[in-house]
């Protein structure tokens, strides 16, 4: 029989209303347990300025972790925690790191902290710190100047008038007060400094290019041959840009020889392409134009500029239907051209800031095709004159008219159909120009773009034809 033991309870001794009890279960082992908390290395690299140089260390601190995050201009964090027992802990990976910083000819301070700004502070401030306790995160910190949270020189001066000069003495300051008098940012910053707030880095993603090479069995002298020769590396490439969703625009093809120099390819598209068919075909076309010095040892293809890539769905509308785009048309006609005729057959032109209709244009490279949104009025060509209409026929220099009782006359009298659009500009640099433009019709119907000189002897001149 089951012994059971009672307790004597005064009345009214029972509480008002029992305690919750939280029920029990099982946890298994390891479920539910807090992560492990983080470990930065703050980099802090005196004189550098350089965007590019920041970017090639940061690609080769990735040997030490995966969480690599940019502090430009002079900075780069690293999350080091999961790495340590790969090093034998800071020591070796401060030492492993400051082998790494040789070959960039710099000489970093690199420090240790459960935040990343804490770490980039302590760098900053030339303290090579190794705090990997949090509970000591905030006594460490406390003597750094704080110049070395890089804080506007306004708010640095006003904290230098109250006499507080170290992180430790603004730490102190009442945080209402402080988001008072020198803003909520400022107090964001600290929270994040001491870990009271979480501070998400983005990881650096080094920039990826294509490179392939292929050394063939056998020298090759044809272009036939060439091309079953980079058939190999053009698949290669499909798939690395297919599994990336990008294109390229340019790509580059290297033929070495034996004895002279390589040979450079280069394909230029005018939209991008991650078709590996029919770069394959444009390229084609590029090297039958080339007059191999010698045959061919190997071949390689290189792609440096990746562009994000959306592969379109197909037109209900054919090209020139109503609904109907022809950019992709338009794209592959200029790659053909230029791969048969060269890249300076084909040009575009292109708008400059100027009111002179003789001016206001040059030839440029054709631009990248794309798409806009129906309806997109950002995307709208803009002019810069405005709403007013212009031919798209412009004369290079413009002709002299005939008058009759001081009106334009070409195979006849002509009409005007729009009010005048006056141009007075040029006075700055010795090509001024007093005109008011007209829209005209002569007798057989053809839309001109005629002006009427405004200065002495008043004469008539056509610079342009409409469609």
């Amino acid at each position: 029989m089951r012994a059971s033991v009672f307790r004597s309870i005064p009345h009214g001794a029972w509480p008002a209303k029992p305690p919750a009890v939280a029920p029990l279960r099982e946890v298994p082992s390891g479920a539910g347990a807090s992560p492990a908390p983080e470990l930065w290395a703050g980099v802090h690299l005196p004189g550098w300025d350089s965007a590019e140089k920041l970017g090639s260390l940061a690609a080769r601190a990735q040997r030490f972790t995966p969480r690599v995050s940019l502090a430009p201009p002079d900075g780069l964090l690293l999350e080091v925690r999961g790495s340590l027992h790969l090093f034998a802990g800071v020591t070796g990976l401060r030492s492993a790191f400051m082998s790494e910083c040789v070959r960039f000819k710099v000489q970093p301070v690199l420090a240790f902290a459960p935040t990343p700004l804490a770490a980039l502070t302590a760098a900053r401030a030339g303290k090579a710190l190794e705090v990997l306790n949090a509970a000591q995160l905030v006594g460490q910190l406390a003597p750094l100047p704080l110049t070395a949270l890089r804080w506007p020189e306004e708010t640095l001066a006003r904290l230098t008038r109250l006499g507080v000069h170290t992180v430790g003495a603004v730490l102190r300051l009442p945080r209402a007060g402080f988001a008072r008098r020198f803003g909520a940012a400022q107090l964001a910053t600290l929270d994040l400094l001491t870990g009271r707030a979480p501070d998400v880095r983005a990881a650096f993603r080094p920039r990826e290019r294509f490179r392939r090479r292929r050394e063939p069995g056998c020298e090759i002298a044809s272009h036939d041959l060439l091309l079953a020769a980079l058939a190999p590396l053009f698949a290669d490439l499909g798939v690395f840009l297919r599994a990336r969703q990008c294109g390229v625009t340019e790509l580059e093809c290297l033929l070495t020889h034996r004895q002279r120099q390589v040979t450079r390819c280069v394909l230029r598209l005018a939209a991008p392409c991650a078709d590996a068919q029919r770069l394959a075909g444009l390229l084609g076309e590029h090297l039958s134009a080339l007059q191999l010095p010698e045959a061919v040892r190997t071949c390689e293809l290189r792609a440096d500029s990746l562009v994000p890539h959306r592969q379109g769905s197909e037109n209900l509308w054919q090209p020139g239907e109503q609904g109907g785009g022809a950019a992709r048309e338009t794209s592959g006609l200029i790659e053909r051209l230029r791969a048969r005729l060269g890249p300076e057959a084909v040009q575009g032109l292109g708008l400059l800031e100027g009111h002179r209709p003789e001016s206001s244009w040059s030839l440029t490279a054709p631009p990248a095709l794309t798409s806009p949104p129906a309806g997109d009025a950002a995307h709208a060509p803009i002019h810069p004159c405005g709403s007013a209409q212009r031919p798209l026929w412009l004369l290079a220099a413009p002709q002299p008219l005939a008058m009759q009782n001081g009106r334009p006359r070409r195979r006849g009298p002509l009409r005007l159909v729009s009010e005048p659009e006056r141009i007075e500009t040029g006075w700055w640099d010795g090509g001024e120009i007093t005109r008011d433009y007209y829209t005209a019709i002569d007798i057989h119907g053809v839309r001109l773009w005629v002006f009427r000189e405004r200065a002495a002897p008043h004469g008539w001149f056509l610079h342009g034809v409409f469609g």
